[in-house]
C-alpha cells in the first residue's frame, strides 16, 4: 500500500497543473492516468488557448511544435452567413494547439517537478473513511493488479465523466450528477485540405440552430493545410440531432472541403454550465471539466482547467501545511476560482439559456441589425458586462417581422446576467452561509429558464 500527500486522478491539462504545482512545493504526489504515457494529451477538443492563460500561470511558450498556429481572434457567422462579426482585441494572442504535444509538455513539467506517474492505471473507486476521502483503489492495466493508494487528499481531474465525483457519498456536499441539458455532444475531425484555407488567423464559428441547437459549428486553422472542424449541440430532453451526421450535412458542403481527407476524428462531451456550486469536501477537490469549468458559450475549457489545477494545488499545499485537507481548509479554492472566472461562467449560463430560445431568424436579424457590437460580443463571450445597441430602426424592423418579443428577451437576459454576477460576487469565503447562497443560485437559474422560456 502506497501513501502520498496527494493523488491526482487524470493527467489532462487540469491534472498536470495540479500535480506540478504541488510537487514543486515539495508534496509527494501521485498522478494516476488510465491512458498509456505515450497517449497522454490526446483528446477531442477545439484545441484553442489564449496566451494570457500561459502568462497568468507563469508558463513560457512551448517551442517544440505544441503551438501549431497563431490566431488573432474569431469570426462569428450568422445562420444565413450574410453577417460576420470579427471579434478580436489588439492585446489578444491565441494559439491552436497540437493537443497531444501540449499534453506531453504539461506532463513532463509535472514529472520533472517530482510527481510520480502511474499510467495505464484505471480508477476503481475512492476510499471513504470517517466521512473523508482517504485514497483510491485502481487497477494496473498492464499487470491486472488492483492497487490501494492512500493519500491526504484526492484530486478529481477525470474530465466530463467525473469518475471520483460520481462515487462520493452525498454527505460530502458535492453535486455528483450533471443534467444532460447542461452538456454538449460534440463531434470533431482533423481534416487535410487539398489547398490551404485562405483564413489562417481566425477561428470561425457558424451559428445554426437547425444543425447545432444551442451550440455551433467550428472551423479552426491548424498547421499547413490542416483544419480542426467540429460541431457541438446541447443534449435536450426532447432529443438532439446526431452531431457527426449534422457536420457532414452542413460544414462539409463548403467548397473548401472538396477532396479533403480525414486525419482523425471522434466524439466527446462538454459540460457547458456554471461551475459546480461547491468543488471541495473532506479529503477531495474537483477540478477542470469534472467541476464543469468549461465556458458555457464558446466551450473553451483548456485555460479554465489549467487555472483550476493551479489554484487547487496551491490550496492543498496551504491546507496540508496547517494540518488536514478538510472541507473548511480547502474552501479557499472555491472562493478563488469563483472570484476569478466562475462568476463569469455563472452569468454566461443565463446567456446560454437565452441562446437556446433563439431561432435562426432571430439570430440573422439580431446580427444584421448589430444589436451588439463586435466589442460587446467579445465581452459577452467572456462573461463581462456589455451593452445593447437597440436603435429605433432596429425596433421598427423587429416590429415589422413581429419579433419585438426577441428584443424583450434580450433585455431580460442582460438584466439577469448582471443579477447573477452580483450574486456570485457574494460567494461565501467559508462554508458558513453556503447553503443559503446555493439556494439563491438555484432560484436565479430557475428564474432564467422561466423568464426566457428555455
Amino acid at each position: 500500500m502506497e501513501k502520498y500527500d496527494a493523488i491526482v486522478v487524470g493527467a489532462g491539462t487540469a491534472g498536470c497543473l495540479a500535480a506540478k504545482t504541488m510537487a514543486q512545493k515539495g508534496l509527494k504526489v501521485c498522478l494516476v492516468e488510465k491512458k498509456p504515457k505515450a497517449e497522454i494529451g490526446e483528446k477531442i477538443c477545439g484545441d484553442a488557448l489564449g496566451e494570457h492563460h500561459l502568462t497568468f500561470l507563469g508558463l513560457e511558450k512551448p517551442t517544440g511544435g505544441e503551438l501549431e498556429a497563431k490566431i488573432d481572434g474569431m469570426k462569428i457567422y450568422s445562420p444565413d452567413e450574410k453577417t460576420v462579426f470579427t471579434v478580436a482585441d489588439k492585446d489578444f494572442k491565441g494559439y491552436i494547439l497540437n493537443r497531444h504535444l501540449f499534453g506531453q509538455w504539461l506532463l513532463k513539467k509535472a514529472t520533472d517537478s517530482g510527481a510520480q506517474l502511474l499510467d495505464s492505471t484505471n480508477l476503481r473507486s475512492p476510499i471513504i473513511e470517517k466521512g473523508a476521502v482517504a485514497g483510491i483503489t485502481a487497477k494496473d492495466m498492464k499487470t491486472g493488479k488492483v492497487l490501494e493508494l492512500r493519500s491526504k487528499v484526492v484530486v478529481d481531474a477525470t474530465g466530463y465523466f467525473g469518475m471520483v465525483r460520481k462515487q462520493l457519498p452525498e454527505e460530502l456536499g458535492i453535486d455528483r450528477e450533471i443534467e444532460n441539458t447542461d452538456v454538449e455532444a460534440c463531434y470533431r475531425e482533423i481534416r487535410e485540405l487539398k489547398v490551404q484555407n485562405e483564413n489562417t488567423r481566425y477561428c470561425e464559428i457558424y451559428l445554426n440552430q437547425k444543425a447545432s441547437p444551442g451550440g455551433y459549428i467550428w472551423i479552426f486553422p491548424k498547421a499547413g493545410t490542416k483544419v480542426n472542424v467540429g460541431i457541438g449541440t446541447i443534449m435536450r430532453k426532447t432529443g438532439y440531432p446526431n452531431p457527426k451526421e449534422q457536420l457532414y450535412a452542413t460544414a462539409y458542403k463548403k467548397p473548401m472541403f472538396e477532396g479533403s481527407t480525414v486525419v482523425s476524428g471522434g466524439a466527446w462531451f462538454d459540460p457547458v454550465r456554471r461551475p459546480l456550486d461547491n468543488m471541495v469536501g473532506n479529503g477531495v477537490i474537483i477540478i477542470g471539466d469534472a467541476a464543469s469549468l468549461v465556458n458555457p458559450i464558446h466551450g473553451g475549457g483548456i485555460g479554465p482547467s489549467m487555472l483550476s489545477g493551479h489554484f487547487a494545488g496551491l490550496e492543498i499545499v496551504d491546507a496540508l501545511s496547517k494540518g488536514a485537507a478538510t472541507k473548511e481548509s480547502l474552501w479557499g479554492y472555491n472562493k478563488k476560482y469563483i472570484d476569478t472566472y466562475g462568476k463569469k461562467q455563472g452569468a454566461l449560463d443565463i446567456f446560454k439559456i437565452f441562446l437556446l430560445t433563439c431561432s435562426d431568424e432571430d439570430l440573422n436579424y439580431g446580427m444584421n441589425q448589430k444589436l451588439m457590437t463586435e466589442d460587446d460580443v467579445l465581452k459577452a463571450g467572456m462573461g463581462d458586462e456589455f451593452h445593447l445597441n437597440i436603435t429605433e430602426t432596429a425596433k421598427r424592423v423587429f416590429r415589422g417581422i413581429r419579433k419585438v418579443g426577441f428584443l424583450k428577451q434580450l433585455n431580460t437576459t442582460v438584466s439577469m446576467m448582471k443579477d447573477v454576477k452580483t450574486h456570485y460576487n457574494s460567494y461565501p469565503s467559508t462554508p458558513v452561509g453556503f447553503e443559503a447562497w446555493q439556494a439563491e443560485t438555484i432560484r436565479l437559474i430557475a428564474e432564467g429558464h422561466k423568464k426566457l422560456g428555455a
